[in-house]
């Protein structure tokens, strides 16, 4: 707005004291202020209102002035009510410096001028970007990307003051803005935060914006960047919809800057079909060298695959001396707890409790289980119907339909395909620390079906040197279970929240085709005992294949229960009646090996007391710790428990 227009409103009280040849300046904001050197605060542009506080002798006026003039305000409003009237030193300072002069009238507070001020800017400011946005969200639909969303950041920032970031559902930076001089993005810890945030509005129904006061002190505001179909199941995009998290508090912004705002996701969701379209190819390519791999076609045929596809698959690095393949599998309508239920039953990865009582098997059990004891185990279907964990259950539907390896995946459990979603996930999650590209994750090919989704990672090598098993190969650095966990178990977990899982399985590195089919069932074995952990995202990698972790969730859930229940649950019992602590002592003492003087230690206890302790766990036990079969059987016994 002009200065001019703010002697054509009578209700401000506002009268001209010099500066009549400057009423065409441009008024960007509001600032009230009585500091003597009010200077670090301004940024040119801004009405000044003061109320002369800062005034103690004439020469104040032109130090004052001076001030203002530098740092290019529009304007300087001076009330009446601490003096009577405004000084002629100060008329005449505004005078010299050509800086327009108003007085204020005593009777008009600087609250209604400044919100005054405050509607006309931000309603002309959002008219002009509107009209920007407007104009690029045409160029974007017509053609090419024109700078992709930076552009639109750069706008909110030049335009309205507003720095904004869009996220993925992890927390990762996809976009931020670019002029010199913005804000720097929040830290990884924030978007881990801020991601999760939006991802439990989505699944408690929240309508944004989402405010959010986050650990760096800052409030920031969430607008969902939704894809797909508005009448979808929202757990079909939850974990792939982006995020733009303002750095502002949008809880008092009138309509047309939150309907703009809005605008501005719906531009950006653009972008993102667009990137998502993108990627059409490289999942087809993907698709076909997993169909060949899982049917055993010879590895010559598969490296001949892989070849064509490389140009696709690693552009501007040709072939790829080793690869990994990481396996992700999302299931809805399960819960994420492993351990003993009220009645004694077992929850295991996906099989949880009905509420009839009974027994539910979920995906990951029934995957896990069904091959190692066809038969062992008994449940409820969703539907009522009993089934006994052979082929078909007894209404004659097909198992692997429960299991979510349905072609369309649409009777999955849960009701929601999770091939797609964790796909998805697997694109995002995988980002190739070597791309240099505007997408990052390029370089990362995924297929899935049913409930699965299989990625094949490159790894071009870091080194020409032996690697550190003194082999030929170079070395190799590839994705790992506790890393990839450390990245998205926070957020993903609250999008995961009430009836959601995911679990990863890594496979290691492999040096050629040869080696895909067994890096692939490699990796499904790492995903099963992921599937055993309690918790909403599980990840486990090969190094796990090689220890008892991998047998332990093929276990039967009686055996499981009886093993543990006889040589634990006297201590539980003790413990219940004496808070004696024998448990968490037992733990301490197994995990340093036996070792008297470091158990005693970690437990702040006396020696004496230590062995006491375990004297009384050897005694209800009927067992003694300084045997190594006692030992490992007290090692299993708390690990399955």
């Amino acid at each position: 707005m002009r200065l001019r227009a703010l002697l054509e409103n009578d209700t401000l009280g506002l009268r001209l004291l010099s500066g009549e040849d400057e009423l065409d300046r441009t008024v960007r904001g509001v600032m009230t202020t009585d500091l003597r050197d009010p200077s670090r605060y301004l940024s040119g542009g801004e009405l000044v209102l003061t109320g002369l506080a800062w005034r103690r002798e004439p020469e104040d006026s032109e130090r004052f002035v001076r001030i203002l003039a530098a740092a290019g305000v529009a304007g300087l409003a001076a009330g009446e009510a601490e003096l009577g009237a405004v000084p002629e030193d100060l008329v005449l300072a505004c005078g010299r410096h050509r800086l327009p002069l108003f007085s204020v009238v005593e009777d008009v507070a600087f609250a209604t001028i400044t919100e005054h001020v405050v509607r006309q800017v931000s309603g002309e400011r959002a008219g002009d970007l509107a009209a920007v946005v407007d104009r690029h969200r045409r160029l974007m639909t017509s053609g090419p990307a024109g700078g992709g969303p930076e552009v639109v950041l750069d706008l909110l920032r030049s335009d309205l003051d507003l720095t904004a970031w869009v996220l993925s559902p992890t927390g990762r930076r996809i976009a931020g803005p670019t002029a010199a001089g913005a804000a720097a993005e929040p830290p990884a810890a924030v978007r881990a935060q801020l991601a999760g945030e939006q991802l439990a509005a989505r699944r408690d129904g929240r309508r944004g914006p989402h405010r959010l006061t986050a650990a760096d002190g800052m409030t920031y505001s969430l607008f969902p960047i939704r894809s797909g179909d508005p009448g979808d199941d929202v757990r079909e995009t939850v974990l792939s919809d982006w995020v733009l998290a303002v750095g502002a508090d949008a809880d008092e912004w009138p309509e047309e800057r939150l309907d703009l705002l809005y605008g501005v996701t719906q531009l950006i969701a653009v972008e993102r079909d667009r990137r998502n379209a993108s990627r059409t190819v490289r999942r087809r390519l993907a698709q076909e060298v997993l169909e060949l791999v899982q049917s055993g076609a010879p590895p010559a045929e598969i490296a001949a695959r892989l070849r064509v596809a490389a140009p696709v698959l690693l552009p501007g690095l040709g072939t790829a001396p080793h690869w990994q393949v990481v396996v992700a599998r999302v299931e809805w309508g399960v819960t994420a707890e492993r351990g003993y239920g009220p009645d004694g039953a077992t929850r295991l990865g996906g099989a949880g409790k009905g509420a009839d009582g009974e027994t539910r098997g979920g995906g990951d059990a029934g995957a896990q289980l069904g091959s190692a004891r066809k038969g062992a185990r008994a449940g409820t279907a969703r539907d009522g119907a009993t089934w006994d964990g052979s082929a078909r259950d007894r209404d004659g539907r097909d198992r692997g339909a429960r299991e979510g390896s349905s072609p369309d995946g649409r009777d999955v459990p849960g009701g929601v395909p999770g091939g797609p979603v964790a796909q998805s996930l697997l694109e995002e999650i995988l980002v190739d620390p070597y791309a240099t590209g505007p997408e990052p994750s390029d370089r990362i090919a995924v297929a899935h079906t049913g409930d699965e989704a299989v990625a094949l990672v490159p790894l071009p090598a870091l080194g020409d040197g032996p690697s550190e098993g003194g082999t030929d190969h170079p070395r190799t650095e590839g994705a790992q279970a506790d890393a990839l966990l450390a990245a998205v178990r926070e957020p993903l977990s609250r999008g995961l929240d009430g009836d959601g899982r995911l679990t990863l399985g890594v496979s290691a590195a492999v040096h050629s085709a040869d080696g895909l089919r067994g890096a692939l069932e490699e990796a499904r074995h790492a995903r099963r005992v992921a599937a055993a952990r309690p918790g909403r995202v599980c990840a486990a990698g090969h190094q796990e294949l090689a220890s008892h972790v991998l047998l332990l969730p093929f276990v039967p859930d009686d055996v499981r229960r009886a093993f543990t229940a006889r040589l634990l649950d006297p201590l539980r019992e003790y413990d219940r009646r004496h808070r004696a602590e024998l448990i968490p002592t037992l733990e301490a003492f197994l995990d340093c090996d036996g070792s008297w003087t470091r158990c005693a230690a970690r437990l702040h206890l006396h020696v004496n007391t230590l062995r006491y302790r375990i004297g009384r766990i050897e005694q209800l036990t009927g067992r003694e710790l300084s045997r190594l079969e006692d030992k490992l059987d007290f090692f299993l016994a708390l690990r399955m428990s």
